[in-house]
């Protein structure tokens, strides 16, 4: 984590907010349907306008969010791509040894394809102003931007080939965390330049990453101010969050992945980037203390034994097991913790979630905003609101 500035009285640098519903994907296991709604209540409709409309430093919270019962969601709204530069020009060719020692050169970037499990790459190359030379989009690349783009993953975050081919990229920016990997070898060998990415996901690694992208489309300038500008927001934004969320013991919270109805769950640990997420919010990462590393099937020992006061989840995750009382239903050991008594899940757009890039601060400030000033929802609890 990049240490937070002592400042508390900082503004988020992104658009008002508002909690509601969003959806999609984010880990290599398929995606789900129907939508899921539900918040809690807090005391009056001042907090209500607050928390639908504002920012996290604008909004009213809550005194005692251990005391708070039900759900929420977690909305970035409008906050859309804000490129650095307009039609840059890219200074090519570009000759570098991507992450895994490859050497690659780069002549031409008129068709990128940039995919990645978490849709990161391609949102650092919108965000650098090369967005009218995307052709192409992973499942996970959901903004609004690109989401008309051609998808070349399927089943998930399986790759396919043709799809890929018949974009005719004339660069491929990837990671490490999408297969099969013969895919990857195959446009190698039919010529196409494939630079090979970090493909480690935290707050920490994010402006290295976006120089990374940066060197491969020849824009090392706009890649630094791109870093620079999201180092800046997250460290803003973790501040502003310190700031503003109650004085109160702190939450312990837990990363939770759901899907489908086959029984799918599994717990994100230390080093899956949820641990970022959950210490930039002020909250106690329970899957830490019990020694939870990666993404790992849970267990009914495990959850119960974290006793976690709230679960961060994927929206669409959350939908497919039924909502809140379908997952009760379907889990009853997470209906014994904290979280399941007062059904404290806070749910946020697969594409979104674990989206690390200039997004970040925004995802931040969205989640501290669903976790400590939720939008009411009629006949729910708000036992401790302010």
């Amino acid at each position: 984590m990049p240490p937070s500035s002592s400042s508390s009285s900082l503004t988020s640098p992104f658009p008002r907010r508002r909690l509601g519903s969003l959806a999609l994907g984010a880990l290599g296991i398929s995606l789900a349907v129907p939508a899921v709604s539900g918040c809690s209540q807090l005391g009056s409709a001042a907090t209500k306008d607050a928390a639908a409309s504002g920012t996290f430093a604008e909004a009213k919270v809550l005194d005692n969010p251990s005391s708070y019962e039900g759900p929420s969601t977690a909305d970035l709204g409008e906050a859309g791509v804000r490129p650095v530069a307009t039609s840059p020009t890219p200074s090519l060719p570009v000759t570098m040894k991507d992450s895994q020692g490859t050497k690659v050169t780069i002549e031409d970037t008129s068709r990128i394809l940039a995919i990645d499990l978490y849709g990161s790459t391609s949102r650092i190359v919108y965000d650098l102003g090369l967005g009218d030379s995307v052709v192409g989009r992973d499942v996970s690349s959901g903004f609004d931007e690109i989401k008309d783009k051609p998808q070349v993953t399927q089943n998930g975050h399986e790759l396919n080939a043709e799809a890929i081919l018949a974009l005719d990229p004339s660069l491929i920016i990837t990671d490490s965390s999408l297969g099969p990997w013969d895919v990857i070898l195959q446009m190698r060998d039919a010529g196409v330049p494939v630079v090979v990415v970090d493909s480690k996901r935290s707050i920490d690694t994010t402006p290295d990453l976006i120089r990374q992208v940066a060197e491969a489309v020849g824009l090392p300038e706009e890649g630094e101010k791109l870093a620079s500008r999201t180092k800046q927001e997250i460290e803003d934004t973790i501040a502003s969050i310190d700031g503003h969320r109650p004085d109160a013991e702190p939450l312990r919270m837990l990363f939770f992945y759901a899907r489908g109805t086959s029984g799918v769950y599994y717990i994100f640990g230390e080093g899956s980037g949820a641990d970022d997420l959950i210490n930039g919010v002020g909250g106690v990462d329970v899957a830490k203390e019990i020694g939870w590393e990666g993404m790992k099937p849970m267990t009914d020992e495990a959850i119960i034994d974290a006793k976690p006061d709230l679960l961060l989840m994927m929206t669409k995750g959350l939908e497919s097991r039924g909502g809140v009382d379908g997952l009760l239903d379907s889990k009853p050991a997470i209906a014994l913790t904290p979280a399941g008594q007062k059904h404290r899940i806070v749910d946020m757009a697969d594409t979104d979630i674990l989206s690390f890039g200039p997004a970040t601060a925004g995802v931040l400030d969205a989640l501290a905003t669903a976790i400590y000033a939720p939008t009411p929802s009629d006949g729910a609890s708000a036992q401790g609101a302010a």
